[in-house]
Protein backbone atom coordinates (compact mmCIF):
# COMPACT_ATOMS: atom_id res chain seq x y z
CA UNK A 1 0.00 0.00 0.00
CA UNK A 2 1.33 3.71 -1.21
CA UNK A 3 2.17 5.24 2.59
CA UNK A 4 1.18 8.85 1.16
CA UNK A 5 -2.25 7.33 -0.32
CA UNK A 6 -2.88 5.89 3.53
CA UNK A 7 -2.06 8.79 5.46
CA UNK A 8 -3.73 11.28 3.59
CA UNK A 9 -7.05 8.87 2.60
CA UNK A 10 -7.10 9.71 -1.16
CA UNK A 11 -7.02 7.45 -4.33
CA UNK A 12 -4.43 8.72 -6.28
CA UNK A 13 -0.76 10.13 -4.96
CA UNK A 14 -1.16 13.48 -6.47
CA UNK A 15 -1.64 16.63 -4.47
CA UNK A 16 -1.83 20.31 -5.47
CA UNK A 17 0.48 22.97 -4.56
CA UNK A 18 -0.99 25.82 -2.41
CA UNK A 19 -1.19 28.53 -4.92
CA UNK A 20 -1.07 31.69 -2.43
CA UNK A 21 -3.80 34.07 -3.11
CA UNK A 22 -4.92 32.80 -6.65
CA UNK A 23 -6.38 30.09 -4.46
CA UNK A 24 -9.82 29.05 -5.18
CA UNK A 25 -12.37 26.51 -4.47
CA UNK A 26 -12.98 24.99 -7.87
CA UNK A 27 -10.10 24.02 -8.30
CA UNK A 28 -9.24 22.80 -5.44
CA UNK A 29 -12.52 20.83 -5.24
CA UNK A 30 -11.79 19.56 -9.13
CA UNK A 31 -8.19 17.71 -7.51
CA UNK A 32 -9.83 16.31 -4.42
CA UNK A 33 -13.11 14.91 -6.50
CA UNK A 34 -10.39 13.41 -9.05
CA UNK A 35 -8.83 11.28 -6.73
CA UNK A 36 -5.68 13.66 -5.32
CA UNK A 37 -5.30 16.41 -2.80
CA UNK A 38 -6.96 19.22 -3.85
CA UNK A 39 -5.06 22.37 -1.55
CA UNK A 40 -6.41 25.79 -0.76
CA UNK A 41 -3.52 28.55 -0.11
CA UNK A 42 -3.82 31.09 2.73
CA UNK A 43 -1.17 33.20 0.97
CA UNK A 44 -1.33 36.35 2.73
CA UNK A 45 -5.20 36.07 2.46
CA UNK A 46 -7.54 37.77 5.76
CA UNK A 47 -9.12 34.38 7.43
CA UNK A 48 -11.97 35.96 6.53
CA UNK A 49 -11.29 35.64 2.69
CA UNK A 50 -9.57 31.88 4.15
CA UNK A 51 -12.83 30.88 5.81
CA UNK A 52 -15.03 31.56 2.67
CA UNK A 53 -12.94 29.26 0.03
CA UNK A 54 -13.27 26.56 2.43
CA UNK A 55 -17.07 26.69 3.29
CA UNK A 56 -16.67 26.91 -1.00
CA UNK A 57 -14.91 23.89 -1.64
CA UNK A 58 -16.41 21.84 1.46
CA UNK A 59 -20.16 22.91 -0.37
CA UNK A 60 -18.57 21.51 -4.11
CA UNK A 61 -16.70 17.95 -2.40
CA UNK A 62 -16.46 15.73 0.39
CA UNK A 63 -13.11 14.05 -0.41
CA UNK A 64 -10.20 15.37 1.90
CA UNK A 65 -8.55 18.24 1.16
CA UNK A 66 -5.35 20.52 2.35
CA UNK A 67 -4.99 24.24 3.86
CA UNK A 68 -1.53 25.65 2.93
CA UNK A 69 -0.48 28.27 5.82
CA UNK A 70 2.86 29.90 4.94
CA UNK A 71 3.95 30.46 8.05
CA UNK A 72 6.17 33.52 8.23
CA UNK A 73 3.98 35.09 5.27
CA UNK A 74 0.89 35.43 6.98
CA UNK A 75 -0.07 37.35 9.98
CA UNK A 76 -2.51 35.32 10.82
CA UNK A 77 -1.54 31.79 11.52
CA UNK A 78 -3.40 31.12 14.95
CA UNK A 79 -6.51 32.41 12.84
CA UNK A 80 -5.80 29.92 10.19
CA UNK A 81 -5.15 27.03 12.42
CA UNK A 82 -8.68 27.73 13.92
CA UNK A 83 -10.38 28.07 10.68
CA UNK A 84 -8.40 24.07 9.68
CA UNK A 85 -10.09 23.12 13.27
CA UNK A 86 -13.29 24.87 13.27
CA UNK A 87 -14.20 22.85 9.90
CA UNK A 88 -12.43 19.96 10.21
CA UNK A 89 -10.15 20.62 7.21
CA UNK A 90 -8.56 17.07 6.69
CA UNK A 91 -4.63 17.96 5.97
CA UNK A 92 -2.90 20.99 6.86
CA UNK A 93 -0.02 22.23 4.88
CA UNK A 94 2.92 23.97 6.56
CA UNK A 95 5.82 26.09 4.70
CA UNK A 96 7.71 29.02 5.06
CA UNK A 97 8.53 28.84 8.71
CA UNK A 98 9.46 26.35 11.30
CA UNK A 99 5.93 24.31 11.74
CA UNK A 100 7.04 23.04 15.64
CA UNK A 101 4.51 25.07 17.47
CA UNK A 102 2.15 24.33 14.75
CA UNK A 103 1.56 20.81 14.30
CA UNK A 104 0.87 19.85 17.80
CA UNK A 105 -2.18 21.76 18.22
CA UNK A 106 -3.27 20.37 14.73
CA UNK A 107 -2.47 16.73 15.73
CA UNK A 108 -4.67 16.96 19.17
CA UNK A 109 -7.86 17.61 16.27
CA UNK A 110 -6.55 14.65 14.55
CA UNK A 111 -5.31 16.82 11.58
CA UNK A 112 -2.62 15.69 9.57
CA UNK A 113 0.17 17.81 8.66
CA UNK A 114 2.17 18.27 5.67
CA UNK A 115 5.33 20.41 5.76
CA UNK A 116 7.05 21.86 2.62
CA UNK A 117 11.04 21.66 2.91
CA UNK A 118 13.83 22.26 0.36
CA UNK A 119 16.91 20.33 2.10
CA UNK A 120 17.27 17.78 4.39
CA UNK A 121 18.12 19.30 7.26
CA UNK A 122 14.93 20.91 7.42
CA UNK A 123 13.40 17.64 6.47
CA UNK A 124 14.94 15.74 9.34
CA UNK A 125 13.83 18.76 11.37
CA UNK A 126 9.94 18.30 10.11
CA UNK A 127 9.88 15.13 10.60
CA UNK A 128 11.36 15.37 14.46
CA UNK A 129 8.51 17.69 15.01
CA UNK A 130 5.76 15.33 14.25
CA UNK A 131 5.34 15.68 10.26
CA UNK A 132 2.89 13.05 8.96
CA UNK A 133 4.24 13.74 5.02
CA UNK A 134 7.15 15.71 4.09
CA UNK A 135 7.25 17.50 0.32
CA UNK A 136 10.51 17.94 -1.12
CA UNK A 137 10.52 21.31 -3.04
CA UNK A 138 13.41 21.07 -6.28
CA UNK A 139 14.33 24.19 -7.89
CA UNK A 140 12.65 23.81 -11.06
CA UNK A 141 9.47 24.21 -8.96
CA UNK A 142 6.79 27.84 -9.47
CA UNK A 143 7.07 30.77 -7.25
CA UNK A 144 9.39 31.44 -4.27
CA UNK A 145 11.84 28.91 -4.29
CA UNK A 146 14.73 27.45 -1.83
CA UNK A 147 18.06 29.84 -1.25
CA UNK A 148 19.78 26.10 -1.82
CA UNK A 149 18.67 25.79 -5.40
CA UNK A 150 18.85 22.44 -5.07
CA UNK A 151 17.16 20.21 -7.59
CA UNK A 152 14.59 17.56 -7.24
CA UNK A 153 16.58 14.96 -9.16
CA UNK A 154 19.05 14.90 -6.67
CA UNK A 155 16.96 16.49 -3.07
CA UNK A 156 14.58 13.88 -3.20
CA UNK A 157 16.61 10.67 -2.75
CA UNK A 158 18.55 12.71 -0.44
CA UNK A 159 15.77 13.29 1.66
CA UNK A 160 14.07 9.76 1.45
CA UNK A 161 16.95 8.49 3.08
CA UNK A 162 16.88 11.07 6.15
CA UNK A 163 13.20 10.29 7.18
CA UNK A 164 10.93 7.61 7.42
CA UNK A 165 8.07 9.07 6.85
CA UNK A 166 5.96 9.43 2.84
CA UNK A 167 7.91 12.02 1.21
CA UNK A 168 6.31 13.71 -1.93
CA UNK A 169 8.42 15.34 -4.46
CA UNK A 170 7.73 18.56 -6.28
CA UNK A 171 9.40 20.82 -8.61
CA UNK A 172 9.50 19.81 -12.67
CA UNK A 173 6.65 17.16 -12.46
CA UNK A 174 3.61 17.67 -14.64
CA UNK A 175 2.72 13.79 -16.20
CA UNK A 176 3.28 10.22 -15.68
CA UNK A 177 6.47 9.95 -16.74
CA UNK A 178 7.71 12.37 -13.64
CA UNK A 179 5.12 10.50 -11.50
CA UNK A 180 7.07 7.27 -12.05
CA UNK A 181 10.31 8.78 -12.13
CA UNK A 182 10.16 9.68 -8.41
CA UNK A 183 8.82 6.82 -7.49
CA UNK A 184 11.77 5.02 -8.80
CA UNK A 185 13.95 7.61 -6.20
CA UNK A 186 11.63 6.91 -3.25
CA UNK A 187 9.00 9.41 -3.01
CA UNK A 188 5.46 8.45 -2.63
CA UNK A 189 3.72 10.98 -4.86
CA UNK A 190 3.98 14.26 -6.02
CA UNK A 191 3.13 17.42 -5.88
CA UNK A 192 2.23 19.61 -8.84
CA UNK A 193 1.19 23.30 -9.43
CA UNK A 194 2.04 25.00 -12.74
CA UNK A 195 0.30 21.42 -14.39
CA UNK A 196 -2.96 22.74 -12.57
CA UNK A 197 -2.74 26.19 -14.27
CA UNK A 198 -3.75 24.54 -17.52
CA UNK A 199 -6.66 22.92 -16.65
CA UNK A 200 -9.98 23.37 -17.73
CA UNK A 201 -11.70 24.32 -13.91
CA UNK A 202 -8.68 26.24 -12.94
CA UNK A 203 -10.25 30.04 -13.35
CA UNK A 204 -7.17 31.57 -14.18
CA UNK A 205 -7.09 34.20 -17.07
CA UNK A 206 -6.20 32.53 -20.41
CA UNK A 207 -3.21 34.76 -21.36
CA UNK A 208 -1.71 32.78 -18.11
CA UNK A 209 -2.73 29.32 -19.68
CA UNK A 210 -1.79 30.42 -23.12
CA UNK A 211 1.68 31.18 -21.58
CA UNK A 212 1.48 27.95 -19.93
CA UNK A 213 0.61 26.07 -22.87
CA UNK A 214 2.90 27.88 -25.23
CA UNK A 215 6.35 27.59 -22.96
CA UNK A 216 9.46 26.65 -23.92
CA UNK A 217 12.28 24.81 -22.11
CA UNK A 218 13.44 28.33 -21.37
CA UNK A 219 10.55 30.38 -20.90
CA UNK A 220 11.06 30.53 -16.79
CA UNK A 221 13.29 32.62 -15.19
CA UNK A 222 14.63 33.17 -11.26
CA UNK A 223 13.67 37.04 -9.68
CA UNK A 224 15.00 37.85 -6.38
CA UNK A 225 17.87 36.13 -6.20
CA UNK A 226 19.85 38.94 -4.91
CA UNK A 227 17.73 39.67 -1.92
CA UNK A 228 17.40 36.08 -1.12
CA UNK A 229 13.79 35.91 -2.43
CA UNK A 230 13.98 33.39 -5.02
CA UNK A 231 10.81 33.25 -7.34
CA UNK A 232 10.33 31.13 -10.56
CA UNK A 233 8.09 33.09 -13.05
CA UNK A 234 7.44 33.60 -16.89
CA UNK A 235 9.18 35.48 -18.73
CA UNK A 236 7.01 38.15 -19.13
CA UNK A 237 7.78 41.97 -19.69
CA UNK A 238 6.93 42.96 -16.12
CA UNK A 239 9.49 39.99 -15.09
CA UNK A 240 11.82 41.86 -16.99
CA UNK A 241 11.15 45.27 -15.23
CA UNK A 242 12.02 43.22 -12.10
CA UNK A 243 15.42 41.83 -12.98
CA UNK A 244 15.95 45.46 -14.29
CA UNK A 245 15.31 46.63 -10.95
CA UNK A 246 16.75 43.91 -9.13
CA UNK A 247 20.32 45.28 -11.30
CA UNK A 248 19.50 48.57 -10.56
CA UNK A 249 19.60 47.58 -6.77
CA UNK A 250 16.47 48.63 -5.40
CA UNK A 251 15.91 48.10 -1.71
CA UNK A 252 14.50 44.63 -0.46
CA UNK A 253 11.21 46.57 0.69
CA UNK A 254 10.76 47.89 -2.93
CA UNK A 255 11.59 44.30 -4.51
CA UNK A 256 9.34 42.80 -2.21
CA UNK A 257 6.53 45.46 -2.90
CA UNK A 258 6.85 44.64 -6.65
CA UNK A 259 6.62 41.26 -6.27
CA UNK A 260 3.52 40.90 -3.60
CA UNK A 261 0.60 38.45 -3.80
CA UNK A 262 -1.01 41.47 -5.47
CA UNK A 263 0.76 41.48 -8.52
CA UNK A 264 0.39 37.62 -7.76
CA UNK A 265 -3.11 38.43 -8.93
CA UNK A 266 -2.86 40.89 -11.49
CA UNK A 267 -0.95 38.67 -13.83
CA UNK A 268 -2.55 35.29 -12.95
CA UNK A 269 -6.02 36.29 -12.65
CA UNK A 270 -6.27 39.79 -15.41
CA UNK A 271 -3.86 38.47 -17.36
CA UNK A 272 -1.59 41.56 -17.76
CA UNK A 273 1.68 41.18 -18.31
CA UNK A 274 2.96 45.10 -17.91
CA UNK A 275 1.84 45.02 -14.28
CA UNK A 276 1.99 41.73 -13.17
CA UNK A 277 3.89 38.23 -12.74
CA UNK A 278 2.82 35.01 -13.19
CA UNK A 279 4.11 31.85 -11.08
CA UNK A 280 5.40 29.09 -13.21
CA UNK A 281 7.68 26.62 -13.39
CA UNK A 282 9.94 24.42 -15.44
CA UNK A 283 7.85 22.32 -16.47
CA UNK A 284 5.58 24.84 -18.06
CA UNK A 285 7.85 23.55 -21.15
CA UNK A 286 6.28 19.79 -21.68
CA UNK A 287 2.65 21.26 -20.96
CA UNK A 288 0.54 21.16 -24.55
CA UNK A 289 -2.85 20.64 -23.50
CA UNK A 290 -5.67 22.35 -21.03
CA UNK A 291 -7.71 18.81 -19.57
CA UNK A 292 -9.90 18.70 -17.08
CA UNK A 293 -8.44 18.19 -13.77
CA UNK A 294 -9.85 14.03 -13.75
CA UNK A 295 -8.50 13.87 -17.61
CA UNK A 296 -5.24 14.59 -15.97
CA UNK A 297 -5.13 12.54 -13.21
CA UNK A 298 -6.27 9.61 -14.81
CA UNK A 299 -3.62 9.88 -17.47
CA UNK A 300 -0.78 10.45 -15.38
CA UNK A 301 -1.87 7.50 -13.20
CA UNK A 302 -2.09 5.04 -16.63
CA UNK A 303 1.46 6.53 -17.76
CA UNK A 304 2.84 5.65 -14.44
CA UNK A 305 1.75 2.33 -14.80
CA UNK A 306 2.52 2.06 -18.45
CA UNK A 307 6.32 3.81 -17.63
CA UNK A 308 6.85 1.62 -14.40
CA UNK A 309 6.06 -1.70 -16.39
CA UNK A 310 7.74 -1.25 -19.43
CA UNK A 311 10.65 -0.39 -17.29
CA UNK A 312 10.60 -3.16 -15.72
CA UNK A 313 10.40 -5.40 -18.64
CA UNK A 314 13.56 -3.68 -20.10
CA UNK A 315 15.91 -4.25 -17.30
CA UNK A 316 14.64 -8.09 -16.99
Amino acid sequence: MNKLIETLKIKYPIIQGGMGNISNAPLTAAVSEAGGLGTIGAGTMTPKEVEEIVLETKKRTSNPFALNIPINVTPHVKELVEIAIKHEVKVVSLSAGNPSPIIPSLHDHGIKVIVVVGAVKQAKKAEQAGADVIVAEGYEAAGINSTFETTTLTLIPQIVDAVDVPVVAAGGIGDGRGLAAVLALGAQGVQMGTRFIATQEAPFHKQYKNRVVDAHDSSTIIVGRKYGRIRRVMNTDYAQKLLECEQKGVTLEEFANMTSEEQHKIGALLGDEQRGFMNSGQISGMISSVPSVAQLLQTMMDDARTVLSNLNNSLS
